[in-house]
């Protein structure tokens, strides 16, 4: 399902299944192009859904001293509940984004 919005981002929402009591570390894992939305959409969807006590994923939360970016995040993304991708006009001009992209369709996959 996607929502379009007036800056030209389209939100889609996967959501994984629990299975038989699976707990995740994270309700919500955002997938974004930072230089399209860090500091005007993404930054106030995180702040909503941080608002509605859903602990959710934003790339540089929570990094341990010494991580590599990429590496928490293959971990945030298998660990979250809801995965979200907020598409923006340069979204798939990012190498990363579009990995990143791939991992989330993999664990959806897997998940059913």
């Amino acid at each position: 399902m996607a929502f379009p919005n007036d800056e030209g981002v389209s939100t889609s929402f996967t959501h994984l299944r629990d299975g038989y009591g699976v707990s995740y570390e994270y309700d919500v894992f955002l997938s974004y192009r930072g230089e399209d939305t860090r500091y005007n959409f993404t930054a106030h969807l995180y702040e909503a859904l941080r608002n509605k006590a859903l602990n959710t994923f934003l790339d540089g939360d929570d990094l341990a001293r010494g991580e590599e970016i990429s590496a928490q995040m293959v971990k945030g993304c298998k660990s979250s509940h809801t995965l979200v991708i907020l598409l923006s006009e340069n979204y798939a001009r990012s190498t990363w984004c579009l990995e990143e992209l791939v991992m989330i369709l993999e664990q959806r996959e897997k998940n059913g």
